[in-house]
């Protein structure tokens, strides 16, 4: 038996379908159901017998041991996480509670638990923690991309959160022998991502006309990686990573923010062309910068390609395509997860950045 937090949000519930349909092991998905969490993400499997939610906060502590106690998972995957810059930049404290306090309440209740199991149960289970590049900080564009040894430089209340996160797993495993993993990935895409983000919040922008913000001049890099590529990677590191290791998980596909936007501008030409002949790109408005916006990010993943034989199997063309038809194919889901709070913060984050 599998634990997951966060199996209701963008990558949670990708790793989760991906392994109820590979495994018949059951998984606890424990979810807190915030605005990014979304039940019908896991619609396909609700009716499984090995799949059940929990409707829980990860700083309930207590509540968390007792499940443990009761269902005596092997591994306890740990994905829920406030993960949006902006949101970090307009409101803190929600992430030191829930990336830092949250991670903290975890490992306390998982080490309670890992003291009550047997040698050899002792020796199979593992904690790991799912993290972000963005600890490392901001790179130049001639740096060499971010390695496992890279000290932890974050930039951002979003990043310093995940980095004190990534710093209390590692203690656990060195001062109290709880056998962790953590993985650092880099910028996700692919089915299911809140729209939030920005190449579902560029898809959906288009397709209704509006303008597509994109900050400062668009030339900030990112490393792109496919989500099922990076949900395959963390199956691998639970299987066969080494205890108390870090693992970089990294899609080779560095590109400009403004080339992922007139790209994504490109296909939706072809796919869903306006009736007015104009073109999706005339819509790309750039606004005010946001604080503190690191400048590059690039994963060296070769570690977890020599140790444990992982390599991205989609390339960035290739894997946005699949994307742009998976939101055009979803639209109900869309909508469904834009409601009143997400304009109110669209309108509060973008609406002064003139």
């Amino acid at each position: 038996m599998l634990f997951v937090t966060g199996g209701c949000g963008f990558i949670g519930s990708n790793f989760i379908l991906n392994w109820a349909g590979k495994h018949n092991e059951k998984i606890i998905n424990i979810d807190k159901l915030t605005y990014a969490g979304n039940r019908h993400n896991l619609d396909s499997i609700k009716s499984n017998a090995n799949y059940e939610l929990v409707q829980l906060d990860i700083l309930s502590e207590k509540s968390i041991l007792e499940l443990l106690k009761k269902h005596k998972p092997r591994a306890f995957l740990h994905f829920a996480a406030e993960s949006h810059v902006d949101r970090s930049i307009l409101g803190p404290a929600e992430f030191v509670q829930t990336n830092v306090v949250g991670t903290f309440s975890l490992l306390q209740a998982n080490l309670e638990y890992f003291k009550t199991l047997s040698e050899d149960e002792k020796k199979e289970f593992r904690f790991l923690h799912v993290s972000t590049d963005e600890v490392y900080g901001s790179l130049g564009l001639a740096d060499p991309a971010f390695t496992e040894s890279n000290a932890h430089a974050p930039n951002s209340p979003y990043a310093a959160s995940k980095a004190a996160s990534d710093h209390f797993v590692r203690a656990y495993h060195h001062t109290y022998g709880l056998p962790t993993l953590t993985t650092n990935c880099s910028n996700n895409y692919g089915p299911f991502q809140f729209p939030e983000k920005l190449i579902p919040l560029v898809i959906k922008n288009a397709l209704a006309g509006s303008k597509l913000p994109i900050y400062g001049t668009g030339e900030n890099v990112r490393d792109w990686l496919y989500v099922e590529d990076h949900i395959e990677a963390i199956e691998v590191v639970l299987k066969k990573g080494r205890v108390g290791e870090t693992y970089n998980i990294g899609g080779n596909e560095e590109r400009q923010n403004i080339l992922i936007v007139k790209k994504i501008c490109s296909v939706l030409d072809e796919k869903v062309p306006l009736k007015n002949g104009q073109k999706y790109e005339d819509l790309i408005t750039f606004v005010k910068d946001r604080p503190g916006h690191d400048q590059r990010y690039a994963i060296n993943a070769n570690k977890i390609k020599n140790e444990l034989g992982w390599l991205p199997k989609e390339n960035f063309e290739t894997g946005l395509k699949k994307t742009i038809q998976w939101y055009l194919d979803h639209q109900d889901w869309v909508q469904k997860v834009v409601d009143g709070s997400y304009q109110n913060w669209v309108n509060q984050n973008y609406g002064d950045r003139k």
